[in-house]
């Protein structure tokens, strides 16, 4: 199943200030799937080749004080927040899921929506940024290219 990209308008409500924002959708044949077990099966567990991609992230950087990947049990932060893969849950219902975090270069958002269908369940994953600085603009530009391929390969595990 391929996703198709669709507009965004801002302003979001996931995260009113964002600046930039993308969104994909794909068509699963799961019926009744609801935002939250599609972000589980988007982001639960990532492709292998995600993991090297992340630690090259997280090492180029720290000397910037930003905030890597998360360590411990995917599922719970130390301060008991609920998580989906390494990605903290701010809000969750049927429909829409929004995980994120902020950092002083910028804040992000991924929503997760559902909307059932005759033909099964359409997903789409959003992705809201609200962009800090000169270091946020240039670290999207860096990331897009993966950003792209790993939001694909996270929604085609969705459907």
């Amino acid at each position: 199943m391929k996703a198709r990209e669709i507009e965004v308008d801002l302003p979001h409500p996931a995260l009113p200030g964002a600046d930039w924002a993308d969104c994909f959708e794909v068509q699963s044949d799961q019926n009744g799937l609801n935002a939250e077990q599609a972000a589980h099966q988007a982001f639960g567990r990532l492709p292998s080749w995600v993991a090297p991609l992340m630690a090259l992230r997280n090492l180029v950087v720290r000397p910037f004080g930003l905030k890597g990947g998360l360590k411990g049990d995917p599922e719970t932060a130390a301060a008991g927040t609920r998580r989906i893969g390494m990605f903290p849950i701010i809000s969750n219902t049927a429909r829409e899921i929004v995980l994120g975090f902020d950092d002083s270069h910028l804040d992000f958002r991924i929503v997760v929506e559902t909307d059932v269908r005759p033909a099964g369940t359409a997903v789409r994953l959003m992705t809201l940024v609200r962009r800090h600085n000169r270091f946020g603009r240039a670290y999207l530009a860096v990331i897009m290219p993966f950003h792209k391929r790993i939001v694909a390969a996270a929604l085609s595990r969705a459907g």
